[in-house]
């Protein structure tokens, strides 16, 4: 796979960091290292259609990620070729364009929020399909390993982090960004650009809690299992449940819930 990791020990991208000043008490270091929002325009044929907030880096990956999210059919992202900052051109059907058009804003705290309605970010997602089984011991130990790859997060403190595993445990892609649902999108993304969609043979895990629009991304993604260190919502639960999805909450000191599909966690 053509993943770029993000190893324990390693210095996080440039972009996802930024030094400010700072006054500390009791006095210390006048500086701190804190995490880069900006926004980023999504666009369709030159024209916008969505705004998020997100952490700089694989820009290309978020879009791509974001428009399988909302049902569309992308083939490609790229810069624009007039290089405007924080833009992002999706090769997209003609259709798409027609969907996006509203008003469409997306905070870095939830990626539902803006949107008005349940109904207007439900997609249509197959319920997912496959054997896969995971050891408990497993997914105890994701969370963990996940963290160690979390580079920007070591430094700021501020970004989540989404990670994507093997049966095994191994951690293939892992993506931080200050909205829990841009890092989502970005393993996403990588995950189509690599040619790994739908994701029956693989894991998900969440620095945070789970919302639906988390579990909605991972279900439209094929992913079976889907893992947090957090609590899960109410509707998180009802979607993991009704897309036949193993939702696995509270992941830590080698405990954790099992809210949907059991069957697929061995002891």
């Amino acid at each position: 796979m053509a993943s770029v990791r993000n190893l324990a020990g390693s210095r996080p991208p440039a972009l996802a960091t930024q030094r400010v000043g700072v006054v500390r008490v009791p006095p210390g270091d006048p500086s701190d290292i804190v995490a880069v929002e900006e926004p980023l325009e999504i666009r369709i044929d030159g024209e916008p259609v969505a705004v998020t907030m997100r952490t700089p880096g694989h820009d290309e990956e978020l879009a791509l990620g974001f428009a399988l999210a909302e049902g569309l059919q992308p083939r490609a992202a790229r810069v624009p070729d007039d290089f405007p900052a924080n833009t992002i051109e999706l090769d997209a059907p003609a259709p798409a364009l027609d969907r996006l058009k509203r008003n469409f804003y997306t905070s870095s705290s939830c990626g539902v929020c803006g949107k008005g309605a349940l109904e207007a970010v439900a997609v249509e997602a197959p319920v997912v399909e496959g054997d896969l089984r995971v050891r408990s011991t497993t997914i105890a130990l994701l969370p963990d390993r996940l963290r160690e790859a979390q580079a920007a997060f070591s430094a700021t403190g501020g970004l989540h982090a989404t990670g994507l595993f093997d049966a095994r445990g191994e951690l293939l892609v892992v993506r931080e960004d200050v909205g829990r649902h841009n890092a989502m999108d970005k393993v996403i993304g990588r995950a189509f650009l690599d040619g790994l969609l739908p994701l029956v043979g693989s894991i998900l895990c969440v620095s945070g809690r789970t919302s639906f629009e988390l579990v909605q991304k991972a279900a439209v993604a094929g992913c079976p299992v889907l893992v947090a260190v957090g609590a899960p919502s109410s509707l998180a639960v009802e979607l993991a449940r009704d897309r036949g999805m193993t939702l696995c909450g509270f992941v830590r000191d080698g405990r954790f819930n099992v809210y949907s599909e059991p069957w697929r966690v061995d002891a």
